[in-house]
């Protein structure tokens, strides 16, 4: 808003003039405000120096920071040209002379919020000058904040006349903003002006606008300041111009206009106004793009003018939209964002609106948080803090509704005046004598008081009213004063007893005071004896008299009272016979009077004569008679109550046809409608439950909320009506199943309570009513809550229910069933005895012959089966089952308790069958649930049966007829029914037990459909959720094992995770700790126990983790002890412990794991009869375990054993069951086991034969196939070592050839997981070598494919590591040497490029660019897109599992990493179609790496157990194959000498190393390479430890050596080296960070020289501009710093202590000030900018060794990251070396003054050559620093492009020549250890794969 503007210079000095200013009290400055202290005393603002801030400042954090110039535009009205009177200026001085800078150095406004209407964020000054705008920081300001400062610079003209333009303004944000927000004040003053008023110290006094008394912001001032040239300071702000793009213009012009015109309605109330601000806010947002830092603003400012607008126009409806938008703005203003308050305040306040309206308590509940977290954050004395405390309390009086955000009232959005504000207004106005003044500050006092005193103010309707309880309390002052002045005997005494008796009676139905109530008894008393019989108002006195009784009685309960009132409405109706003029209203009287003691002592009497009395009272009041409403509604109400008593639907139907007559004769407005409304629609929610017609459910609840909105909060009614709304909209939630309907109810019900206070008669029901809704809630959503507080509040009910109610049974059975609910969700035993106590109490009152005596059994006798379940007692179970029977047969057939009786006993019956085994009770639970008359329940139950007895007898018909029965049942239960769960879970079990009895894959398929559909409808918070999760879990790991598909198992995995997390103790999820033996008491535990624990053991079994064996292990214990001895299902947790235990024994081999399996097994056996469907699974467990345990101990009776059991167990499982190939082939293994025993040749070949036929019934996707075409090729592999087909032993070529073939099938089965295929694949290449087959070749390509893809689907990289670890390390290295043996030179290269430094390819892979695959059309694009959103979250995984996660986050962490790889291999095949891709990210061909060789050849090393060879690969030429004259054996003998050599062994063994090693290949390289030129070293395997550039002659005077003939570089792959010539993009400065480590945590000796070291480097580097130079050292030296640094700068020295982890490589780091900076934390960074890295540090370059060829060190960390070019270290390096090292190298890199990374190498090298004749420095500290160039990646030729995915390289410049004479160092060498493959066999290692069942919750499974 625009306001006047005046100059006035005070009279008085400025010290007195700003003392008066600042006297006024001032709230604490928020810490980020700081300003800068004064520098000189005596000046009342000094305007302090400020450093610049940095151009990487946010805009919204500094300070005078330039507006866009967009914003130029002029918002304000009416501005006015300052007046100056006293400024004179010479006209001809238009500059300063010798002035080069006229600053602003500080602002100082007063009174910034006086009369504020609004919430400001902040207030900041604009100034504007030759079109360009500087503005100060956003500050907030405290409500009692009267001056605010701003002490930043602005930079002005120093032409005095030029006018500039100074704006006030308030703003909407403390963030990034819009626009500047709404304008105070404007106006343009002269620069000339500017200095004279400051030097005066005169402040510019605003004017309130025309029409206010106030307004804000009355004063400013500003200093400015003159600077000479000398006196410049750098730190003042320059004008700058910050171009914006045309749709940030439009965003800031459209936001301007919008406020312009909110501003403009808040004055007007114009809603036009208000409507176009709208479409200017809507326009911003839709060109706000969805990442704009202003997006919230946008939101927030739309959000504010659509609520005023609903507000307006009372669209409360529409309040969902703009709660929608603030909302979505909190979403993009995160917990510390300086708005995220107040957004908070005004989503509250929009919430509390729709509270208001619409009475959800889920926005009272929010709004109520959000206000909380507001006054957590804010001042005290802040405007939001105020508001949000108003918005706070007024939200207890329910007032929400009328909380606006703009209108002028006492809300939230007001800001009022402080006390002494408002007195210094009042005074003015009458001193200046303006009526007009005078009414504002009148109005302005009231503004506040309704702000400071929410009190004083009561809620009627949705409206604020100034509470009028007063004038009732001045009426009866005023009557009793009148009273009191007719005395006794005064003839008027009388009208004054009346009187004063009805007010007080008023009062009390307005403020519920009992002494009201009991004063206006007395005074009618006195008044009736004033009318003796005969007295004409007798019969007026008696009734006011009644009428007061019976009230009394309603909120007290004494039956006196009742009796008194109907006693005097007889006498009444007596006075007035037949034809008097109010007979009417004495018979509805009396009527009234009669029915409510028929409902207090239930005399049918009483109601018949309310019924006749009231029917005369209709027929006196006929059509068009003012009280024939009352008279219908009384008529209405006691008809029904006869009809809910006798059942009559006549008198039902009549009272609704009289209700509905009385709801027309009280229209709308009228003061009884809410009356009829309720009558009404309780007769037609009667007649539903009576008839379960919906329409007159849906009319009941319309017809009820029109009654609930005209009783508003203070209406005696209200709690009526509430209570009533609640019970339909409870019953229609039992009809449909809407959860808003239950939420609905409890919220009303809740308030109905409130409304019912200790010792009023109608508590106890409405405590009960709010405990069953909320048992309802707990039901549906299984809130612990909702269940406990429905028990209190019943406990509370139970006590004031009078002992001889009839609701007392109610009530008892109710808190039962409660306690009940919460036994089995929290399993306290308590609460079970408890229920059942309760539940005999309730049968006491229901003696034989009552009606509902056969209701008390059945709910007896279901607590007794409860707790037998639980605690195992017959007692309880034969008590239960004898109550069913009584029960039963009290309940005839047609009652609808029938089937539930049925249904409960049927399933007691099953029970105690399961328990004791008598098949009498299981036959006659079928049979009495096949002559059930109802359907749906006795269906499921029937099957459930039928189902047992299949279980127990093997009778597939009985099967059979249950899955018909279920899908019968099924049907019965369409969608939207509140069962169809059940029926679903049912049905798709009995299905999955088909699948497991006869192996067809669609029932599996089917089974699963159905669990997924009934875990939909039971959402999280469903008390059976975590049964779906088992059952769906189980289907879906069958699945697996049957298809092998990764997806199921981490499916199944997740949800029975889920499933275990939802019991009561969840300590066991996933710490896998060993729980206590007692059981926690929840159901279904025991059977999320086993299923999670079979889940865990597939996994194990597929991907070899030993912690899922181990929990599986614990899980099964602790299930065990829930099936003690005599448990139907015991049998099946000691079998499935039993295996488990087996599988721990082959996995450790510990004798006592395997005794105690087959312990268990032979247990497990007896306890299932012959014919159990379980019995087959369990010989063949057991003979797996006999089997084991021969393979062991040698005992050939438990082979014997084993082959016996398992040909039983073949025999139950028919052609077409499932479990009959793993059966055929675990016989089969035994077989062939007994031959290799005894020679048996009918054992081998009946093993043969029972493996085809197992390989047979498998289909073609089971991952089974797996384990068979490894059984069958051992098997093969034994007919070729005999010799049985006619040959001699080993001359069977057919047998191995066939042998071979499983091997290779097994390796290719897809669906049989990575880690069994890698392991197959192994086994191939051992038994090809072995032989010497000609698949060799073959299956190691298969074999470092696999490997590669199991590596791609480990999360971490610690994880990867410890993978690798446990496969053979040279595998890449045979692989080479078979293809050498074979000729094949170029397959050998490209074998060693894809096998080797996986950890370091794999990480790349997702590093990978593809910019090119953009330009190949849309779809291209989308792939790019799409294969880099991919790469991002995969670069994003975990370093490693940290200890203390928990397992469940592990499980989840790599679930999803494996689905992404899942994705991002499919991406690569998409990008792979598209033309010139064909080979993306495929390993490269030898075309391709040859080009490494261009500067130079390259000599690959490669060393196997069969041979070792040179391979020398020129750039042009074909390589060549060296075979060198040494061997494994002799190369690891040559390591070792090297790692502890003396001086002369030194020499010998680097002879050594020249004649085996190197002289064979420079004797080969005359045709490659000339004398003096490079060459590169590619070492493999035991290479890596050689020290090959140090070879030669030592013990000859003319010797050669290596270092003589070429110059020597190293690298570990052929890609690496291709991608080290890339050059980077040079700009200057070089950014160039040193840093420092002296004395890390936990070190007690510092580094001396590391401060010097880094003074050095300083010194030695170019100065700036050429170099920007950054120190970080000693305590500043933090590994976050550090980070920083690292990531900011591209040149980096380090210098610090490092340390190489050999246990966890990736853990190596540098060791900074608080924490390690490590490998891992550097291999996270993009540091693909970065061109040098100085490592300073010892071990920087030292790799694992027992993964040599993976390249794992912290050199190679800062290479992956990008780094071009490093400076590393070998093993420790001394102080003194370092200095002098580092100072030659330096000079030798950029002496010249340029910087060059490519000269790194070359200056290394001339560095240590210089130091050479420094007999102080020992060689091995002359060679200890080594220069490492980088790789950025795999690069390979795709089409005319290259692209990468990256392998590391570095290349060591040891071309130091080595003089024989001088003493050889020691070097630090480590043994390279042999790697060999740990391949566990079983039996007596025959190779067999054996299968071990497992038998889960539901159905069974297999491996």
């Amino acid at each position: 808003m625009a306001r006047r503007v005046t100059f006035e210079s005070s009279e008085s000095d400025s010290d007195s003039d700003l003392s008066s200013a600042s006297s006024r009290k001032t709230s604490p400055t928020p810490p980020v405000e700081e300003s800068a202290p004064s520098t000189e005393p005596g000046e009342p603002i000094k305007g302090g120096k400020h450093k610049r801030k940095s151009d990487s400042d946010n805009d919204d954090k500094t300070k005078g920071s330039k507006r866009p110039q967009s914003q130029k535009k002029d918002v304000s009205r009416n501005n006015e040209e300052p007046s100056n009177p006293e400024h004179t200026q010479d006209p001809g001085e238009t500059y300063l002379t010798g002035v080069q800078q006229v600053v602003i150095t500080a602002i100082r406004a007063t009174d910034l919020t006086l009369g504020f209407r609004l919430i400001p964020a902040g207030f900041h000054i604009a100034v504007k000058a030759d079109n360009t705008e500087c503005q100060t920081s956003n500050k907030p300001v405290h409500v009692d904040q009267a001056v605010v400062e701003w002490n930043e610079h602005i930079l002005l003209p120093c032409e005095l006349s030029f006018k500039v333009r100074v704006s006030v303004y308030a703003s909407f944000e403390l963030g990034p903003m819009l626009c500047h927000g709404e304008v105070l004040h404007t106006f343009e003053i002269s620069v000339g002006e500017l200095l004279d008023r400051s030097e005066k110290s005169h402040p510019i006094i605003f004017q309130p606008e025309q029409g206010e008394v106030v307004s804000p912001c009355t004063s400013l001032f500003m200093a400015v300041e003159q600077r000479l040239s000398d006196e410049i300071d750098t730190a003042v702000l320059c004008l700058l111009t910050t171009p914006t793009s045309r749709d940030v213009d439009a965003l800031i012009v459209g936001t301007i206009a919008g406020h312009g015109l909110l501003a403009r309605y808040r004055r007007t109330q114009n809603s036009g106004d208000l409507d176009q601000c709208i479409n200017h806010f809507e326009h911003a947002l839709d060109i706000c793009p969805t990442d704009h830092p202003c997006r919230p603003a946008a939101l927030f400012n739309l959000a504010t003018a659509k609520f005023l607008s609903c507000q307006a126009d009372g669209r409360y409806l529409d309040l969902d939209i703009p709660i929608t938008r603030f909302e979505e703005a909190l979403d993009l203003r995160p917990t510390g964002h300086p708005d995220r308050p107040i957004t908070q305040l005004y989503l509250a306040i929009s919430l509390l609106s729709r509270f208001g309206k619409r009475g959800f308590q889920m926005d009272a509940d929010a709004a109520e948080e959000l206000l909380s977290d507001v006054l957590d954050v804010c001042h005290a004395n802040s405007h939001i803090y105020r508001a949000a405390l108003l918005a706070t309390e007024t939200s207890v009086w329910h007032l929400a509704g009328s909380i606006e955000l703009g209108r002028e009232r006492p809300a939230a959005s007001m800001l009022p005046l402080s006390p002494n504000q408002l007195a210094d207004l009042a005074e003015g106005g009458m001193r200046i004598d303006d009526p007009h003044a005078l009414d504002e500050a009148i109005t302005l006092h009231y503004d506040a008081l309704r702000y400071y005193d929410t009190t004083t103010c009561f809620a009627e309707g949705n409206c604020y009213v100034i509470c009028n309880d007063g004038d009732l309390d001045d009426a009866i002052t005023l009557h009793r004063e009148a009273l009191a002045l007719r005395p006794v005997g005064h003839t008027d005494r009388f009208k004054s007893l009346d009187s004063l008796a009805t007010q007080l009676s008023t009062r009390f139905d307005h403020r519920g005071n009992g002494d009201d109530l009991d004063d206006a008894i007395t005074l009618h008393r006195e008044a009736l004896a004033l009318c003796p019989v005969g007295h004409t108002d007798r019969s007026w006195s008696l009734d006011n008299l009644a009428t007061q009784l019976s009230t009394r009685f309603d909120h007290r309960g004494n039956d006196e009272d009742l009796d008194d009132a109907i006693a005097l409405q007889r006498e009444a109706l007596a006075l007035r016979p037949v034809g008097h003029t109010d007979r009417s209203l004495s018979l509805d009287n009396l009527a009234n009077q009669l029915s409510a003691r028929f409902d207090h002592r239930g005399n049918d009497e009483d109601l018949d004569d309310a019924i006749t009395l009231q029917r005369e009272a209709l027929a006196l009041r006929p059509v068009g008679h003012a009280d024939r409403s009352w008279s219908l509604d009384s008529l209405t109400t006691q008809l029904s109550t006869r009809f809910d008593y006798r059942g009559n639907d006549e008198d039902l139907d009549d009272a609704i046809t009289l209700q509905r007559e009385a709801l027309v004769l009280r229209p709308v407005g009228h003061a009884d409608r809410s009356w009829s409304l309720d009558s009404l629609a309780t007769q037609l929610s009667t007649r539903f439950d009576h008839r379960g017609n919906g329409d007159d459910l849906d009319d009941a609840i319309t017809l009820q909320r029109e009654a609930q909105a005209l009783c508003p909060v203070g209406h005696t009614d209200r709690s009526w009506s509430l209570d009533s709304l609640a019970n339909q909209l409870s019953t229609r939630f039992d009809h449909r199943g809407n959860d808003e309907d239950l939420d609905d109810a409890i919220t009303l019900q809740r308030e109905a309570l409130a409304l019912c206070p200790v010792g009023h008669t109608d508590r106890f029901s409405s405590l009960h009513n709010l405990a069953t809704r909320l048992s309802t809630r707990f039901g549906h959503q299984s809130n612990d809550k909702d269940l406990n507080d429905a028990i209190a509040l019943q406990r509370e009910a139970l006590a004031l229910c009078p002992d001889s109610s009839t609701y007392q049974p109610i009530i008892l059975n109710n808190l039962a069933t409660q306690l009940s609910t919460r036994f089995e969700h929290q399993g306290n035993a308590e609460d079970l005895d408890q229920a059942i106590v309760l539940q005999r109490e309730a049968l006491t009152f229901r003696p034989v012959g009552h009606a509902d005596r056969s209701k008390s059994l059945h709910n007896l006798a279901a607590e007794l089966s409860t707790r037998f379940h639980h605690r195992g007692n017959d007692e309880d179970l034969d008590d239960a089952i004898t109550l069913q029977r009584d029960a039963l047969a009290l309940c005839p057939v047609s009652n609808t308790l029938q089937p539930s009786i049925l249904h409960n006993l049927a399933n007691q019956l099953s029970t105690r069958f399961d328990h004791r085994g008598n098949d009498e009770d299981l036959d006659q639970a079928i049979t009495l649930l096949k002559g059930s008359a109802s359907r749906s329940l006795p269906l499921d139950s029937l099957a459930n049966q039928l189902s047992t007895r299949f279980d127990h007898r093997g009778n597939e018909e009985d099967l059979n007829d249950a899955i018909t029965l279920h899908i019968e049942a099924l049907a019965l239960r369409p969608v939207g029914h509140t069962d169809r769960s059940y029926s679903l879970n049912n049905l798709a079990n009995r299905i999955s037990i088909r699948f497991h009895r006869q192996g067809n894959d669609g029932d599996l398929d089917w089974a699963i459909a159905l669990h997924r559909e009934a875990l939909a409808l039971r959402p999280v918070g469903h008390t059976d959720r975590s049964l779906s999760l088992d059952h769906l879990a189980t289907q879906l790991s069958t699945r697996f094992g049957h298809r092998g598909n990764d997806g199921d198992l981490d499916q199944a995995i997740t949800l029975q995770s889920e499933a275990l997390t939802l019991r009561p103790d969840q300590a066991i999820a996933f710490h896998r700790e060993a729980l206590a033996l007692l059981p926690v008491g929840h159901a279904d535990r025991c059977s999320s126990l086993i299923n999670l624990a079979n889940q865990l053991f597939i996994r194990f079994g597929h991907r070899g983790n030993d912690g899922d064996l181990d929990d599986a292990i614990a899980l099964h214990r602790e299930a065990l002890t829930l099936r003690p001895v005599g448990h139907t299902d015991r049998s099946k947790s000691l079998g499935s412990l039993a295996t488990q235990l087996s599988t721990q024994f082959e996995h450790r081999g510990n004798d006592e794991d395997l005794d105690q399996a087959i312990t268990l097994q032979r247990e497990a056996l007896a306890l299932l009869p012959v014919g159990h469907t379980d019995q087959s699974l369990s010989l063949n467990n057991l003979a797996l375990q006999l089997f084991m345990r021969f393979g062991h101990r040698g005992n050939d009776k438990d082979l014997d054993d084993a082959i016996t059991l398992q040909r039983e167990a073949l025999a139950l499982c028919a052609v077409g069951h499932p479990d009959r190939s793993p059966s055929l082939n675990n016989l089969a293994t035994q077989l062939s086991t007994r031959f290799i025993h005894r020679r048996n040749v009918e054992d081998l070949h009946e093993s043969r034969e029972h493996l085809h036929c197992a390989l047979t019934l498998l289909m073609q996707h089971d991952p089974r196939q797996l384990k068979v075409h490894l059984s069958l090729a051992t098997v093969y592999l034994s007919f070729h070592n005999s010799g049985l087909d006619g040959t001699g032993p080993g001359e069977d070529t057919d047998s191995l050839n066939t042998a071979i073939h499983h091997f290779k099938a097994a390796a290719n089965i897809v669906s049989g997981g990575l880690l069994s295929r890698l392991r197959a694949s192994l086994r191939w290449v051992r038994h090809a070598d072995q032989h010497t087959h000609g698949t060799q070749l073959e299956a190691y390509a298969t074999s470092i494919q696999l490997l590669d893809a199991y590596m791609s689907a480990t999360a971490s990289v610690s994880s990867r590591h410890n993978a690798m670890k446990e496969f053979p390390s040279m595998l890449a290295v045979d692989a080479a040497s078979c293809a050498l043996r074979s000729g094949d030179v170029c397959h050998a290269v490209e074998l060693l490029e894809q096998g080797r430094t996986l950890i370091w390819t794999q990480m790349a892979r997702v590093r990978t660019p593809l910019d090119s695959l953009q330009n190949h059309g849309d779809h291209a694009a989308a792939l790019m897109k799409k294969f880099r959103g991919l790469s991002s979250l995969l670069d994003k995984s975990p370093a490693s599992n940290l200890e203390g996660t928990a397992k469940l986050n592990v499980e989840a962490e790599e679930t999803r990493y494996r689905r992404l790889v899942e994705e991002w291999n499919t991406a690569v095949e998409e990008v792979r179609m598209v033309k010139g891709f064909s080979r993306f990210l495929l390993p490269p061909l030898f075309s391709a790496l040859q080009d490494a060789a261009r500067d130079g050849p390259i000599i690959v090393l490669v060393a196997s157990k069969s041979s070792c060879n040179a391979i020398i690969i020129p750039h042009k030429q074909p390589p060549t194959s060296i075979q060198l004259p040494t061997n494994l054996e002799k190369l690891q003998t040559l390591v070792a000498k090297l790692q502890c050599a003396s001086e002369p062994a030194l020499k010998k063994a680097l002879m050594e190393l020249w004649d085996d090693v190197v002289r064979p290949v420079v004797e080969n390289l005359g045709g490659f390479a000339q004398r003096g030129s490079r060459i590169w070293w590619c070492p493999t395997s035991v290479f890596h430890s050689l020290p090959l550039h140090a070879a030669g002659e030592y013990s000859r005077e003319q010797g050669q050596f290596l270092s003589q003939l070429y110059i020597s570089s190293y690298t570990p792959s052929l890609t690496a080296l291709i991608k080290t010539r890339k050059s980077l993009d040079r700009s200057l400065p070089v950014p160039f960070a040193a840093i420092g480590q002296n004395l890390p945590d936990g070190y007690s000796h510092p580094l001396k020289a590391v401060e010097g070291e880094l003074d050095l480097v300083q010194s030695l580097i170019p100065p700036f501009p050429t170099v920007s130079f950054t120190k970080i050292t000693s305590d500043d030296a933090t590994k976050s710093r550090a980070l920083c640094a690292l990531r900011d700068n591209t040149w980096f020295h380090l210098a610090c202590h490092g340390i190489q982890d050999l246990e966890e490589p990736f853990k190596s780091a540098f060791l900074m000030r608080d924490q390690p900076l490590s490998l891992v934390d550097i291999t996270e960074m993009d540091l693909s900018r970065h061109e040098f890295v100085f490592l300073s540090a010892c071990e920087t370059a030292v790799g694992d060794p027992s993964t040599p060829d993976e390249v794992i060190h912290l050199a190679a960390g800062l290479q992956f990251a990008g780094v071009q070019s490093v400076v590393g270290t070998l093993w420790e390096v001394d102080d003194g070396t370092v200095g002098r090292l580092v100072k030659a190298f330096y000079k030798n890199l950029c002496g010249d003054g340029k910087m060059n990374s490519k000269r790194a190498a070359r200056a290394l090298h001339r560095a240590v050559q210089s130091l050479a004749s420094d007999k102080d420095i020992s060689l091995e500290q002359r060679i200890v620093f080594i220069h490492i160039v980088s790789s950025r990646g795999r690069t390979q030729r795709v089409g005319k492009k290259m692209y990468s995915d990256f392998e590391t390289a570095y290349l060591l410049n040891y071309s130091v020549d080595i003089d024989p004479k001088v003493t050889a160092p020691k070097v630090r060498w480590q043994l390279v250890g042999k790697n060999e493959v740990q391949s566990r066999t079983t039996g007596l290692n025959t190779g067999f794969e054996h299968w071990s069942g497992t038998i889960p919750h539901i159905g069974r499974t297999q491996l």
